[in-house]
């Protein structure tokens, strides 16, 4: 997998001006973080397309599953609770702002990591 340029663009200029955001390559591709906590990723499939990665937490998956077509992460075999990759050609601005918005409310629900 790889960074997806345009697609972690679009994350930056979605998450401009809040505090506590950092970028760190995870998970095959770039990872945007809060305070510590990841909020989403963009990458490219092995197969070259390119997709986002959101961490929307266990408590959030029933409202993330009615958008667009996720689908979960499975890391070592097993099915990682909270987390969802989703096509970006099914990410158009409404439902990545949604994906978004659950993603941040996760990260700022949990203490700062140090």
């Amino acid at each position: 997998m790889a960074i997806d340029e345009a697609l972690a663009a679009r994350l930056r200029h979605r998450l401009e001006g809040l505090e506590g955001v950092s970028e760190k390559k995870m998970f095959g591709g770039l990872c945007f973080m809060v305070n510590g906590h990841m909020v989403a990723a963009a990458s490219r499939s092995k197969a070259g397309e390119g997709r986002f990665l959101f961490r929307v937490g266990k408590n959030n998956a029933e409202a993330a599953a009615r958008l667009g077509k996720p689908e979960p992460m499975i890391h070592g075999g097993r099915r990682m609770s909270g987390f969802y990759y989703l096509d970006a050609d099914d990410c158009a601005d409404p439902i990545f702002d949604e994906w978004v918005s659950i993603a941040l409310e996760n990260a700022f629900s949990l203490p700062p990591k140090a």
